[in-house]
C-alpha cells in the first residue's frame, strides 16, 4: 500500500533551499556592514559587482539581448533596488534577525497585492496566514530591543522593501519562459545597482571614505547577489511561485540561526513573533481540497 504523503523534492528545489542558506547568512553581514556605510552607495556597490561578475562569464549572451529582456531586467531589477535598499536602510536600526522575520512578511502580503491590483480577493488560507504574520509583526516590533515604542523607521523602511521584494517574486514567474535567463539576471543587476545609486541623491548621500572591510563586504555579497539571483531565475522556470515562496520561508529561520550564533537575542516574546510570521507564510500558501463525493 502506497504512502498517502510522498515528499519529492527537486533538483531546483534543493537547490532553492541551499540558496535560502546563503540568503539568511547575507543579512548579519550587512547589518555589521551598515555599522559604519551608508545603504544606498553599499546596495549601489554589491550589485554593481554582482553585474559585473555574471557580465564577465556570460558576455556572449548579451549579444542577443531583446526589449523583452530588457523590459524585464529594468522592471526586476527597480523592485531589487528598492527592496534590497530599504531593507539595508532599516538594519542602521534593528537586528538581522528581526530584519529577516519581517522581510518574510512579504508571502501573506502577495495576496492583498493581488487584491488591490489584479480584482482577485485573498482565499480563507491567505487571510489567516495575513492575520498570523500581522501578530507576529507585532509581536517582533514592540519587543526586539530595548525600546517598546512599536513601529520605528527601521521597521517601516523594511515593511516598505517587502512589497517590492513581493513584486520582484511576481515579475520573475511572470517572465519565466519568455526571457533568457542569464541576460535578464545581468541586466536587472546592474539596473538595481543604477537605481540604487540614483537613490542617494534624494537621500542626500556622498561618497565618503568606508573602511577596507565595508568595501570587501559589498563585493562578497555581490558574488553571493549574483549566485542568489540567476538560481532563482533559473529554478523559478520549472517551479510554481507558491512552491517557490515556501521554500523561500526558510530564510529568516536561517537569518535567525546564524544571527544567534553570532550573539543575537531576541525576546521570548519577539522570537514569538517570529515564529507567527513564518507560520503565517506557511499557511498562506496552504489549499483547501473539497474531496470528491463516492458515487
Amino acid at each position: 500500500m502506497k504512502s498517502p504523503v510522498a515528499l519529492k523534492v527537486s533538483r531546483q528545489e534543493a537547490t532553492l533551499i541551499l540558496i535560502t542558506l546563503l540568503w539568511g547568512a547575507t543579512f548579519l553581514i550587512v547589518h555589521h556592514a551598515m555599522q559604519t556605510a551608508s545603504p544606498f552607495f553599499f546596495v549601489g556597490v554589491r550589485f554593481a559587482v554582482a553585474a559585473l561578475l555574471l557580465a564577465a562569464v556570460f558576455w556572449r549572451s548579451l549579444a542577443g539581448v531583446t526589449t523583452k529582456d530588457l523590459q524585464a531586467g529594468t522592471l526586476i531589477g527597480l523592485c531589487i533596488a528598492i527592496g534590497y535598499s530599504f531593507q539595508t536602510w532599516g538594519m542602521q536600526t534593528i537586528s538581522s534577525s528581526q530584519s529577516a522575520f519581517m522581510t518574510a512578511m512579504y508571502v501573506p502580503l502577495v495576496p492583498l497585492l493581488q487584491w488591490v491590483f489584479l480584482k482577485r480577493p485573498p482565499g480563507l488560507m491567505s487571510w489567516c496566514g495575513i492575520i498570523l504574520a500581522f501578530v507576529g509583526l507585532l509581536l517582533l516590533s514592540g519587543n526586539a530591543g530595548e525600546s517598546t515604542q512599536g513601529l520605528g523607521i527601521g521597521e517601516y523602511v523594511t515593511l516598505i522593501s517587502t512589497l517590492a521584494i513581493a513584486g520582484e517574486i511576481i515579475l520573475i514567474s511572470g517572465y519565466a519562459g519568455q526571457v533568457d535567463t542569464k541576460r535578464v539576471t545581468i541586466i536587472q543587476l546592474a539596473a538595481a545597482s543604477l537605481f540604487s545609486f540614483l537613490f542617494m541623491v534624494p537621500a542626500g548621500e556622498t561618497v565618503g571614505h568606508f573602511p577596507p572591510t565595508v568595501i570587501l563586504s559589498a563585493a562578497g555579497l555581490g558574488l553571493m547577489s549574483a549566485i542568489i539571483q540567476l538560481t532563482m531565475n533559473w529554478a523559478q522556470q520549472s517551479i510554481s511561485p507558491t512552491r517557490a515562496t515556501v521554500i523561500y520561508a526558510g530564510e529568516p529561520v536561517w537569518a535567525g540561526i546564524v544571527g544567534r550564533i553570532a550573539g543575537e537575542v531576541l525576546p521570548s516574546l519577539a522570537l514569538l513573533g517570529g515564529v507567527l510570521i513564518v507560520a503565517g507564510v506557511l499557511v498562506s500558501e496552504l489549499k483547501i481540497k473539497r474531496r470528491a463525493k463516492q458515487p
